[in-house]
């Protein structure tokens, strides 16, 4: 198999587990992006957009309704009066927390018959893809995320 087909067949099974760790948590794929990206920091909604690859009116649509489920809160930008943030209620961190550890395990179990050093590899050449095409950092390792 191919580099371009096995990404591929790889990203349809990480899509998997996330859409499968999103069921488990009650909420959908694009409301557990957004509570992971949120995890660090408020963001802006232009910042948001850019992140998770949305336009304007459906990031309008995913924060309206993680705002209903009382997961997000709008709130001022402090360097910019008329600019709104989204951050994390104290609801929405816990869960963003506990989705993010459940779905990082279910992860890191898909690559279960390789050995240590073929993990590692693995690992390596998937981080070097992701910084190589500057992917937004919407799922990070648990060990190093706050």
């Amino acid at each position: 198999m191919g580099v371009g087909p096995a990404l591929v067949r790889s990203a349809f099974l990480v899509n998997a587990v996330y859409a499968e760790s999103s069921r488990a948590y009650g909420i959908t794929p694009q409301q557990g992006q957004l509570l992971c990206v949120l995890r660090p920091q408020p963001y802006g909604m232009s910042e948001l957009g850019e992140m998770l690859g949305l336009a304007k009116s459906s990031l309008t649509g995913l924060v309206d309704r993680t705002v209903q489920r009382g997961l997000v809160r709008r709130e001022a930008d402090p360097r910019d009066g008329r600019a709104v943030r989204v951050a994390l209620t104290d609801e929405g961190a816990r869960l963003a927390h506990e989705f993010h550890e459940a779905t990082c395990r279910r992860i890191d179990e898909l690559p279960s018959g390789l050995n240590g050093a073929e993990r590692d590899r693995l690992a390596a050449l998937l981080a070097r893809v992701v910084l190589d095409n500057k992917v937004p950092e919407v799922f990070t390792d648990p060990e190093v995320t706050p």
